[in-house]
């Protein structure tokens, strides 16, 4: 197939896990043959046109329209304030992919498509327009969040009208789990239109024998965790959502039994400054460790390595890279497992094949229950680890997730 993929981010701008799924996808369904064409935004100083690895991306460059904006939109984005540069990015972005896909791609050049794929509200508005001028195009729309989750149930009208519109119009829909796919039906979305397709990881690349020992060690020493201690890791955006906030409470309750212990963030958002006041109202300020930057990949995988048990309390995480990862790296999870959250399909939490535990990621009291029981028993914990990696190579590699997705595609091709 011939396949056009409009996603906001794509290396080397990486903000979060869309833009490490975009990479590792398109690049798989290269390795699988078939031609990918990215659409994607450019913040300036990049090629409009390059080929990555096989990969053809597109990068219209964009222009600032802010002051048009409050002229001519609803009340609803006049409340974005500062924030409209954003919406401004992704709306002239959109704009100009669509503009350039059809008129020079297809009119000009004579591009065959087999498909177009969008993912988000972020690459929605350029598959609308698309299928305005090309009726006969089909159009997958990938789901990978949706606006009343990541605001709980409030958010910007518009931004939800943009992804029901979407897909109401699109002739299939991708999502990343099943409690997603249940959420969207919910919703009122057309449930006869969606799939659901698990994200992956490269095992190859997330390897636990890749690093060794002399690595280890050198991190922890960095941050001055010893050897008598337990490393708590949480990697992701320092957002309400990803339920950080309730994991700072929970130490304490962690502290009281197992005293040699340290919590590292890696991220990013805007909850930084309230994380850390939290930690110095608790008395936790030696405990609590903080990168408050986007970690490269190959710092991100020697974290996982070092750590003791990763743990990841979200209140809305329709999927989460991040477990695959540390799961990948043979390292017991501890997962949010409350409301529309996807880690539930990738932890198993009893029985033989038991790689984690869920936990209600809104009670503290329930997150340091469930680091606790891991820190309990260090030999049950590497089983447990043992056990992720197994069903990271069964279930969730980027070939099996490019595979279940053409398929997808196929169908759709042949509605």
């Amino acid at each position: 197939m011939r396949i056009a993929f409009f996603v906001w981010e794509y290396p080397p701008v990486l903000v979060g896990g869309l833009g490490t799924y975009a990479e590792n996808m398109t690049r798989k369904l290269v390795d699988l043959d078939h031609d990918i064409s990215v659409f994607t935004l450019n913040p300036g100083g990049l090629p409009v046109r390059e080929i990555i690895e096989g990969v053809e991306v597109h990068r219209p460059m964009i222009a600032n329209a802010t002051k048009i904006f409050p002229l001519l939109v609803t009340e609803d984005l006049r409340r974005w304030g500062t924030n409209l540069k954003f919406f401004n990015d992704v709306f002239i972005y959109n704009i100009l992919s669509a503009t350039k896909f059809v008129n020079e791609l297809i009119r000009r050049d004579h591009y065959k498509f087999d498909l177009i794929s969008v993912h988000d509200w972020l690459s929605s508005m350029a598959g609308l327009i698309i299928k305005e001028e090309l009726e006969k195009m089909p159009l997958a729309f990938h789901v990978h969040s949706t606006e009343w989750g990541r605001s709980g149930d409030t958010g910007s009208e518009v931004i939800s009208h943009l992804e029901k519109v979407t897909a109401e119009s699109a002739d299939g829909i991708v999502t990343v789990s099943n409690v997603m796919r249940q959420d969207l039906a919910r919703h009122g979305w057309p449930e006869n239109k969606i799939d659901v397709v698990w994200n992956g990881v490269d095992p190859e690349r997330y390897d636990p024998n890749r690093i060794s020992k002399e690595e280890v060690q050198k991190l922890r020493d960095r941050y001055g965790i010893g050897a008598d201690e337990n490393f708590i890791l949480f990697v992701g955006r320092l957002t309400w959502v990803k339920g950080v906030r309730n994991l700072i409470q929970a130490l304490p309750l962690v502290l009281n039994e197992f005293p040699k212990s340290k919590l590292v963030i890696l991220g990013r958002g805007e909850e930084q400054r309230d994380l850390m006041a939290l930690a110095d109202r608790l008395g936790i300020r030696e405990k609590v460790l903080y990168r408050f930057e986007f970690v490269p990949e190959e710092e991100r995988i020697l974290h996982y390595a070092a750590s003791d048990v990763c743990v990841f309390p979200s209140l809305y995480e329709p999927f989460g890279i991040v477990s695959l990862e540390a799961m990948a790296m043979e390292k017991p999870v501890v997962v949010g497992a409350r409301g529309v959250v996807g880690f539930v399909e990738q932890i198993v939490s009893s029985g033989p094949e038991q790689n984690g535990i869920h936990i209600n990621g809104h009670d503290p009291a329930d997150i340091a229950w469930g680091i606790r029981e891991v820190l309990r028993d260090q030999k049950r914990a590497r089983k447990w680890g043992e056990n992720g990696r197994r069903r990271i190579l069964n279930y969730f590699t980027w070939e099996k997730a490019a595979t279940q997705t053409l398929r997808v595609y196929e169908n759709i091709l042949n509605k």
